[in-house]
């Protein structure tokens, strides 16, 4: 896995920012409900946040009492998450070697990046087992994936970069995006994570639209009044488990157990 584009990404990037942007807010709020619905039945449930950027989830989830480690990659991200003076642990560390910590630590380990910045397979399926060991029998894996008929239908056509793509070999015959080793994210379809899923011999609980159409409409969401964007949310999550709306997600988030 070759870090060095990515971090230097990151390092420019204002990861904070993000959740401003009703987009992210749905996506957020849709990862916390199914978080919350998860832990609702653990006592003193224990939760890994691999990849935990800037401290979105972890920071928030500590926040509401919950007891959460976090490993994150980037430096910088790692000291912005630690200023905002929460009680999670963080780490300097990658998702594909968790030894700094035991087998069965953990309730649950959340993988919100991770799964879309590695690149190869070998590489996800080493994250995914490194999950695996880290967790608990029976608790939750929840990963983020970026999905490749969003990147085709935006990246490539609308933005009318696909016929390039395709003569450079970055769009396969069957319009999967073939990113190289040193591209920042990996673009997925359903059988590629069932794949995922399968090698590790993961149970599935759900797997859900985590944004749904909202990457599409960005600038209508964000012109919204309150009101309308709450039925926006509220129609989001009635619909979010629907299997029609998963592949042209721009995210999905898969719900595995051990």
């Amino acid at each position: 896995m070759n870090t060095d584009n990515l971090i230097k990404y990151y390092n420019k990037f204002n990861e904070d920012k993000r959740i401003n942007h009703r987009h992210t807010v749905t996506e957020y709020t849709t990862a916390m409900k199914y978080i919350h619905e998860c832990l609702s039945n653990i006592k003193d449930p224990k939760i890994l946040d691999v990849g935990a950027g800037t401290g979105l989830y972890s920071v928030s989830l500590s926040n509401e009492g919950y007891d959460v480690t976090a490993v994150e990659l980037v430096k910088h991200n790692l000291m912005t998450l630690k200023s905002k003076k929460s009680s999670v642990k963080a780490y300097l560390g990658c998702a594909t070697d968790l030894s700094m910590f035991n087998d069965n630590s953990f309730d649950m380990v959340l993988l919100f990046g991770p799964l879309y910045h590695l690149i190869s397979k070998e590489d996800k399926i080493k994250a995914l087992g490194e999950a695996k060991r880290v967790v608990k029998k029976e608790g939750y894996i929840l990963i983020s994936y970026y999905m490749n008929e969003y990147a085709i239908i935006t990246h490539g056509f609308r933005d009318n970069n696909i016929l390039e793509a395709i003569k450079n070999n970055e769009v396969d015959e069957t319009f999967h995006v073939t990113p190289k080793e040193t591209d920042l994210y990996s673009m997925v379809r359903l059988e590629d994570i069932n794949e995922l899923k399968d090698a590790l011999n993961l149970k599935r609980v759900k797997i859900i639209s985590q944004d749904g159409p909202s990457d599409y409409i960005r600038p209508i969401l964000n012109k919204m009044d309150d009101e309308t964007f709450n039925a926006y949310l509220k129609y989001h999550l009635s619909t979010c488990e629907r299997p029609e709306l998963l592949g042209a997600s721009s995210h999905v988030l898969d719900i595995l157990r051990k």
